[in-house]
């Protein structure tokens, strides 16, 4: 099966917008979401005077939390992969 990535918005044509968008949508209104995100950006804009997609981007990456997965390798049961997260500091 092949991955599909996400598609960018139309007015920044990000994909990480459009991401939180997605996040942000409540019972399909779409266009509502995209209003509310917008009118945060535009806030971030005047408030900060720096692009607001960065630091966006930068409090995403601020609240997210550093952990990835990690093969252990195979158990002598039945060879089924067993995996286990571990912490990126």
């Amino acid at each position: 099966a092949e991955k599909r990535t996400a598609k960018s918005d139309p007015i920044f044509r990000n994909r990480l917008v459009n991401m939180v968008v997605n996040r942000i949508m409540k019972d399909g209104k779409k266009s509502l979401a995209y209003q509310i995100l917008y009118r945060a950006v535009k806030k971030i804009q005047q408030k900060t005077e720096t692009n607001p997609l960065l630091v966006l981007r930068q409090a995403i990456r601020r609240v997210t939390p550093n952990i990835g997965v990690k093969t252990r390798g195979r158990s002598q049961i039945g060879g089924i992969r067993a995996y286990s997260a571990f912490h990126e500091l």
